[in-house]
């Protein structure tokens, strides 16, 4: 099972799953062991096939650091936090946890996008 540590300290995952925003962008690091790369990328597909049937999902990508690296970025983007606190508070999804190497260390922090004009759309 993975240990989980906020990105920001400052507002750790179970306080932003009480925001009402929408869409939301899920951004999860993973950091593990190079030996249990495999195993990471085993679990986070089981994971990630589970929640590619939930409602409200859109969208992920799994990132790998380059060059030997064994840091890992998921970015999801789901219709609402609600909908992401859904499938994230599911029993279901909580016993697939068990499935991930105990030398994972996941960081997941909800985004909502930003208009910056001529460059992003909100």
């Amino acid at each position: 099972m993975p240990a989980f540590e906020p990105l920001d300290p400052r507002m750790p995952l179970s306080q932003q799953l009480d925001e009402s925003v929408s869409p939301a962008v899920l951004v999860n690091v993973f950091t593990v062991d190079p030996s249990d790369a495999d195993a990471l990328l085993a679990a986070w597909e089981a994971d990630a096939n589970w929640m590619k049937q939930q409602p409200g999902y859109i969208s992920t990508q799994l990132h790998r650091g380059i060059a030997g690296s064994s840091v890992f970025m998921n970015y999801a983007v789901w219709e609402s936090v609600a909908h992401f606190r859904a499938a994230f508070t599911n029993p279901e999804f909580a016993s697939k946890l068990r499935a991930y190497p105990s030398s994972v260390t996941a960081r997941p922090h909800l985004f909502t996008r930003v208009a910056v004009p001529n460059l992003c759309t909100d």
